[in-house]
């Protein structure tokens, strides 16, 4: 077999991988300058040197530096979802998933000082930009679903009343692992590797009480005027010789004997 035989020319990659590899070198070159000055410091310039592409090649991607910080987001929040679906599925074989959890909640905080506070600086940042507000709450909608499938299995594991909402719980679980992060950042001594995991525990282990005693969520309502508010009833209503009786609402202090 001839020498030429050996080697097959390469492959050229089509046009949607060349356009991946371009979205994975920014992004990655992105979490770099965002990390060294912060999300308002760095510049597309910066970020697209730091790729080796054009700043042409920022925009035809993601169209503008914060719709490319918002892609990070995403990226980041699907990758800790993606990791904490594995966490319990080998929970499902014997496992206790309490330590794997607060690993990942650590890992999160030491392995990337850097990702809380720039979290922080867009937020600040972006609910002074109500139309890109708008535009994070959107791309989070993807991974928080991806969390509400995983939250609906443990729901139905621990048998949880069907009035409690994935949904919620999904929103619950991702805003006590957002705050106990930054909080570790604050005061590391305060949030030890397993709390993520023990904070979970002791959710679930309330909603398992709610269905257990039956008690049910209460909903928020409208505050009541005198014209809808309920009469009294005679168990509730207070004794007429009773010195802090209810008296109706006049506009008159009650006379002095």
């Amino acid at each position: 077999m001839s020498a030429d035989a050996d080697h097959t020319p390469k492959r050229r990659p089509t046009r949607a991988e060349a356009k991946a590899r371009t979205r994975r070198l920014l992004l990655d070159a992105a979490a770099r300058t965002y990390a060294r000055k912060g999300f308002a410091a760095a510049s597309v310039e910066e970020i697209a040197e730091a790729a080796g592409f054009s700043i042409g090649a920022v925009y035809s991607n993601f169209g503008s530096k914060e719709r490319l910080f918002v892609e990070l987001l995403k990226e980041r929040a699907s990758q800790q979802v993606s990791r904490a679906t594995e966490i319990m599925a080998e929970a499902q074989h014997g496992d206790d998933p309490v330590p794997a959890l607060g690993r990942l909640l650590a890992n999160a905080a030491d392995k990337d000082p850097d990702f809380a506070p720039l979290q922080a600086e867009f937020w600040l940042y972006a609910v002074r930009n109500p139309p890109l507000l708008e535009t994070l709450a959107e791309e989070l909608r993807g991974p928080r679903s991806e969390l509400a499938s995983l939250m609906a299995k443990a729901l139905n594991h621990i048998g949880a009343p069907e009035t409690v909402s994935a949904d919620a719980v999904a929103t619950i679980a991702m805003a006590l692992f957002q705050g106990l992060l930054r909080q570790r950042r604050i005061d590391a001594a305060s949030v030890p590797d397993e709390l993520l995991g023990q904070a979970m525990r002791w959710l679930f282990a309330g909603i398992a009480a709610t269905g257990t005693t039956g008690a049910a969520p209460v909903a928020p309502t409208a505050a009541r005027t005198d014209d809808t508010a309920p009469a009294p009833t005679n168990e509730t209503a207070p004794a007429p010789d009773e010195p802090h009786r209810a008296r109706r609402d006049t506009g008159r202090r009650p006379a002095t004997r």
